[in-house]
């Protein structure tokens, strides 16, 4: 059973070496060869240069292909696993193309995981404990009412000027902002086209104690029955969405001016636009060899009964780069390397899913995660 890894960018590399180091047979795809070369050439030959065809070709029956590609790749390649009896592994969000071959994957005995990254992925895994832990908790009472927040955010260890540094695709970066989202608030519907309209201020449990700017990311709402949420449940505030360094607001200011006036250009000109202007931010704030990134994330629930919290957890968790590499490719790819070992353990069901609500795999896999960061604790605040 052969894992077919594709695409060795800044999120991929621990993982991947991780999965080789183990002994598993690892062949490595990239569309740039020598790039790939470069990180793990040290430990395998089997590098080759990156097709949908040569993929296609390779796949045998029982294999698993992992996508670390732009997410518009994914289900091409999810769809070449159906046509070749392979399985299928992402960090990213499902999108609703790969959604609808659930049953085909079912059908074929195959699994398709995905959202097993950091945000995507961690955040769900704390999310499904805290979810559980409150079903078993003496506080439980169909009749409480819950608040459910999930922040999570690449942010540089040593702030600078623009409150920012790139460890992904800085393209991406400005394009997520151009993506309304929708929250619960206060048991309303929260929609917002611009994530600069509806910034907040976020005291975050951490020993030191700090605070952040966050906002609503995406649709939230979805995941509610993702968190299984019983639909009887009075829920107030529902929440994910990311988080950025004090001072990111004033000093993004002047790329939100420029992302309004693309507003109603065609999209080809946006995404030109927008890709050109990532580049020069790029130049200016990238890191530098050897400087820490930092990650942060935040997971809590809380249930209130005749206005007093009964239950009120946070998972928190702090993390930088050190001789491991950064941060947030430990934090991105591991996972997806536990959800590959899973998957060729028959741990995992057949069919598209995200990353597990299995009690076993949580803890073991939370368990990693705290020996990926510098802080996890699942802090108990009424203690």
């Amino acid at each position: 059973m052969t894992i077919h890894w594709c695409g060795t960018g800044l999120s991929s590399i621990p993982g991947l070496r991780r999965l080789i180091e183990a002994g598993h047979p690892v062949t490595v795809w990239n569309r740039t060869v020598e790039k790939a070369r470069a990180e793990v050439g040290d430990l395998t030959q089997d590098i080759r240069p990156f097709t949908l065809d040569a993929l296609s070709a390779a796949l045998q029956p029982g294999d698993i292909a992992v996508s670390m590609l732009p997410a518009d790749q994914h289900v091409g390649i999810a769809q070449t696993c159906l046509a070749q009896g392979a399985h299928f592994a992402s960090s990213s969000y499902i999108a609703p193309e790969m959604r609808a071959l659930d049953q085909s994957f079912r059908e074929a005995g195959l699994v398709s995981i995905n959202e097993v990254g950091l945000d995507p992925g961690i955040d769900h895994l704390m999310a499904h404990d805290l979810v559980a832990r409150y079903r078993a908790s003496k506080a439980y009472d169909p009749e409480n009412v819950l608040s459910f927040t999930s922040y999570c955010g690449g942010v540089p260890k040593i702030a600078n000027a623009f409150r920012y540094k790139f460890s992904w695709a800085p393209a991406g970066v400005l394009k997520a902002l151009r993506s309304p989202s929708r929250s619960l608030r206060n048991f309303s519907e929260l929609r917002i086209a611009r994530p600069w309209d509806a910034i907040s201020a976020y005291a975050a449990p951490l020993p030191q104690g700090e605070t952040f700017e966050v906002y609503p990311n995406r649709d939230s709402y979805p995941f509610m029955e993702e968190y299984r949420f019983e639909p009887f449940w009075k829920v107030r505030d529902f929440v994910r969405g990311t988080i950025r360094l004090n001072g990111w607001a004033d000093a993004w200011a002047p790329i939100f001016r420029e992302i309004e006036a693309l507003e109603d250009k065609p999209s080809t000109e946006v995404d030109a636009a927008l890709t050109a202007r990532a580049q020069g931010l790029l130049k200016d704030n990238s890191y530098n060899d050897g400087e820490p990134d930092r990650v942060v994330l935040f997971v809590a629930l809380k249930a209130e009964k005749d206005g007093k919290p009964v239950y009120h957890e946070t998972w928190a968790m702090d993390a930088w780069g050190d001789v491991r590499g950064t941060a947030m490719g430990r934090l991105v790819s591991i996972p997806v390397s536990l959800a590959i070992e899973a998957v060729l353990n028959r741990e995992i069901a057949a069919g598209v899913h995200g990353a597990p609500h299995d009690l076993r795999l949580l803890d073991r896999w939370l368990a990693e995660v705290g020996q990926l960061a510098q802080y996890l604790a699942r802090i108990d605040h009424l203690a």
